[in-house]
């Protein structure tokens, strides 16, 4: 009797344990069976994203990190659009596959292998399924691993594709088998100049059979070569399934440019047959591995599936658009596509930044070492325009020069940059206590956009300062004089110069303090900031005002913090971007009021979803996603709200989280330097 009771308690025991890997296996998966209204996410590197389709086998677009050309005669640059690789064409008994001769179509994205997986049914006889990876650890290179199980007996033909965008110059379409004794090496390849000519690109493709070894080339499919045009270059195979074969091979691509590579015909070349003769098993899991290590730095949400699935693609995002080994930063849309021409703005900075220094410090390296390695050009933008130090653009690209379009007003008026990105360097030291970095790399710079900002400041004749005729973070107002965040972020980072040169026993510069000390943040009668001089209660685009709170701290008590809440959040325009109410959120769990934090928690982003993935639009009226701007700024409202977690000259420390009660637990991992755990129940 005892020895069948405990069967019966075993049986529990392995059902609950097996129903918990489930559910969070659940956790990091969203999958979906609808694509009629359909906005597809990213597979990502930090070098090229790969934008899936709901058409089986299709790719929307590729876009190359850091790869730009201006976009007209007269325009300012633009991120490359790359050669689309990631078309594939099926047939099955002569007839070509689509969406309208499938069925059980569906898609998942798996966050935590980062793989984008399809699946559907042909006339029920053959199911077939393929992942996409943006390879982690090949990052030049996309995968495409697929299988073909036949229902019945069946004849397949299989057809690859380099498609080159018409806006690319005298595409070179090529297939060459290569040969290394008795290794042959089948290579599909374009090589073209970019729009106008400022790039040559190339990408190479192959097929891969795998469990094949390299010897035995008559066990692989004959590959036919056609090229529809230079623009459009194919390789084809055929094959015939018996029933229930399963049938594995994959599609691998790599693309390369002048931006990056002296001969990046030849590199690509080198990454594909990289990929055809290392073992699939060795190319994925390594893959895997690396976003494994990623993944140690995680939130982690009980008790609401939801907001985890939400959090999880938001931090996803992030990840996916960066890396630790670049010195790259991130586009407010990332890899996903070319909007705001791939520039990079104060968005990475102040939004995605943060969550990352928490999370990740070599990524946030790379992203503050963008900033360092075009110091030189900033420093010679502010003697440009009659400043001293460093001006930064507001639009930076790979020459780090401002590329902004003329016309619009940010580029020239809208400095605060400048001070975002010295703010993020004494954070990356604060968090990191890496001496030599700060030496080499964080105080150059520091006392650079310290001494631009004293010289960007007019003294009163009352003895303050003010700055003038600036945009600031509302561009609804530009031109004013002393706006709130304008002057909040230069007095702030004057004062981290500050400290960096005592932490180097260097003698700061008196100015910078004085004029610190001195810049005026103006306020209404009742006490309540005033975005700037001329402020009269207009409608606002997004928080500014409100970020001398968090993340400035040069407001730090209550009923100042609370009058400026209630001020501006009814004045934030619908049509602006999400951060402001992630910015609120911060506040409020600050403040310990849980209930409106996680309002404005979810209206950060809700409203921004666009189906089926959850994919972020900019704004709630816009349809330009994925937004990583807004993903910083979901991420900051959990680890720096209801968390609680401070950056202070002291390293990561927890202040007063608190849960909301739709939550039942909220942990975050892989905390700082030492990889902290900070739990909140």
């Amino acid at each position: 009797m005892c020895i069948k009771l405990f069967k019966v308690l075993l049986i529990v025991v392995v059902i609950t344990t097996n129903s918990k890997i489930f559910s969070q296996q659940k956790n990091w998966e969203i999958t979906t069976t609808d694509y009629k209204n359909y906005t597809g996410v990213v597979a990502a590197n930090g070098r090229i994203g790969i934008l899936p389709s709901f058409e089986i086998l299709k790719t929307d677009k590729v876009i190359l990190n850091n790869v730009y050309d201006k976009e007209s005669t007269l325009g300012v640059s633009k991120i490359l659009l790359g050669m689309n690789f990631g078309n594939l064409d099926l047939y099955i008994n002569g007839e070509k596959l689509s969406n309208s001769n499938i069925t059980d179509w569906k898609q998942t994205m798996d966050m935590k292998r980062a793989k984008f997986k399809t699946s559907f049914t042909y006339k029920n006889v053959a199911q077939i399924s393929y992942d996409l990876y943006a390879l982690r650890n090949v990052p030049y290179a996309g995968y495409i691993d697929i299988q073909i199980k036949a229902l019945d007996d069946i004849d397949i033909k299989v057809v690859g594709k380099i498609q080159t965008p018409d806006e690319y110059n005298s595409p070179l379409s090529t297939f060459r088998i290569l040969k290394d004794l008795e290794t042959t090496m089948p290579i599909l390849q374009t090589v073209a100049k970019s729009r106008l000519n400022k790039h040559t690109v190339a990408t190479s493709a192959t097929f891969i059979w795998h469990n094949i070894n390299s010897t035995r080339e008559h066990e692989r499919p004959v590959l036919t070569h056609k090229k529809i045009s230079e623009y459009n270059n194919q390789l084809s195979f055929n094959h015939t399934l018996k029933k229930n074969d399963l049938y594995k091979f994959a599609w691998t691509a790599a693309q390369c440019s002048t931006q990056d590579f002296d001969d990046p015909q030849t590199e690509s070349e080198r990454f594909v047959i990289f990929n055809l003769l290392t073992p699939r098993n060795s190319i994925l899991e390594q893959h895997t591995s690396m976003w494994s290590d990623l993944w140690k730095g995680d939130i982690i949400i009980d008790g609401d599936r939801q907001s985890q699935l939400d959090v999880r693609l938001a931090l996803y995002h992030l990840y996916a658009f960066s890396r630790a080994d670049s010195n790259l930063s991130i586009a407010p849309m990332g890899l996903s596509s070319q909007g705001y021409n791939g520039h990079i703005f104060w968005d990475t900075e102040l939004w995605m930044y943060p969550p990352l220094l928490i999370l990740n410090q070599d990524i946030a390296r790379s992203l503050v070492n963008y900033r360092s390695d075009r110091l030189k050009v900033a420093k010679k933008k502010a003697i440009n325009f009659g400043y001293k130090g460093a001006m930064f653009p507001w639009e930076s690209d790979d020459t780090g020069e401002e590329a902004t379009p003329a016309w619009a007003l940010t580029g020239t008026f809208e400095h605060h940059i400048t001070a975002d990105v010295g703010i993020a360097f004494w954070n990356y030291y604060r968090v990191t206590k890496d001496k030599k970095w700060l030496k080499s790399r964080g105080f150059p710079l520091l006392k650079e956009v310290a001494d631009f900002w004293v010289s960007r400041s007019s003294q009163n004749p009352d003895g303050t300062y003010s700055i003038n005729n600036v945009v600031g973070a509302n561009e609804f107002a530009p031109n004013v004089n002393d706006n709130a965040f304008t002057n909040g972020s230069a007095i702030t980072c004057l004062r981290y110069a500050s400290l960096a040169a005592e932490e180097l026993n260097v003698t700061p510069d008196s100015t910078w303090n004085q004029v610190a000390n001195q810049l005026t943040i103006h306020r209404f009668k009742d006490g309540t900031t005033r975005e700037h001089s001329n402020y009269q209660g207009e409608r606002i685009k997004q928080a500014d005002v409100n970020l001398l709170a968090y993340p400035l701290d040069i407001i730090n008590d209550t009923p100042t913090i609370m009058k400026d809440l209630t001020y501006y959040e009814p004045k934030l325009a619908k049509e602006g971007p999400a951060m402001a109410q992630s910015i609120f959120a911060v506040l409020y769990a600050r403040l310990g009021d849980a209930e409106n934090a996680f309002r404005l928690f979810k209206k950060s982003y809700e409203p921004n979803k666009r189906p089926p993935f959850g994919a972020l639009a900019e704004s709630a009226t816009s349809n330009n996603p994925y937004f990583a701007t807004g993903a910083g700024g979901i991420l900051q409202a959990i680890i720096f709200g209801f968390a609680g977690l401070h950056i202070t000259n002291e390293g990561i420390i927890q202040k007063k989280p608190i849960l909301p009660k739709e939550w039942k637990k909220l942990t975050i991992t892989g905390v700082g330097p030492d990889s902290k755990t900070y739990v909140v129940e």
